[in-house]
């Protein structure tokens, strides 16, 4: 009788997965396959991660800038038209009062090459003294430009611009004092301190004092 070969048996732990479960036998519940964990899920026994840091500068969102608010004209300023100041002083202590007024430009930081004195009645001690040298002399030193400079009214349209004019209002006559306001007030650069009697002084300047 000719032999029939038999099937290999394979074993059942080497079987895939049954279809039909035997009978008697409960299948049992799948395993859920776990999924790849989230960053906000720390693993079992290890502390979760710390709050997310802040982006660097360069990632930051920076608010746009606010449009520039349009410049606001500026009013014009007259570069012959300076700050005048009144120094109420008698005739007498007119020249008093304009020494006086150069001491304190010159503590407040002016320079002495910046201030130019003008007297309408007797001379500055020192203008007197310096003439006493010759007109070349004394005039090299207005030219130089490094120091206060004494000068009568009558020599006020040779006298160059300085930026402080101090006027002493020494003499009473008001011609002289009419005819060298103006002119003091065009030599000055910023400021015109004219000392003397206030009347007399605003009525020479009209309204510009």
């Amino acid at each position: 009788m000719p032999l029939i070969s038999e099937e290999p048996q394979i074993p059942e732990s080497a079987q895939g997965p049954r279809v039909t479960p035997a009978a008697g036998r409960t299948t049992p519940t799948p395993r859920p396959v776990p999924g790849p964990r989230s960053a906000a899920t720390p693993r079992p026994g290890r502390p979760g991660p710390g709050p997310a840091r802040p982006a660097p500068p360069a990632q930051r969102a920076h608010p746009a800038p606010a449009a520039p608010a349009p410049a606001r004209p500026k009013p014009a300023e007259s570069p012959s038209a300076p700050q005048i100041q009144l120094i109420p002083a008698p005739v007498a202590g007119a020249l008093d009062a304009a020494e006086e007024a150069v001491d304190l430009l010159l503590e407040s930081g002016r320079a002495p090459g910046d201030i130019l004195v003008l007297t309408t009645g007797e001379q500055h001690p020192w203008a007197a003294h310096e003439l006493s040298f010759g007109e070349a002399a004394y005039w090299a030193q207005h030219d130089a430009g490094d120091d206060v400079f004494f000068a009568d009214v009558s020599a006020a349209d040779r006298a160059g611009a300085r930026p402080v004019v101090v006027v002493a209002v020494n003499g009473d006559a008001d011609p002289t004092v009419a005819r060298t306001l103006p002119v003091a007030r065009d030599r000055a650069g910023a400021l015109l301190i004219v000392c003397g009697d206030p009347q007399t002084i605003n009525s020479a300047l009209g309204a510009g004092v």
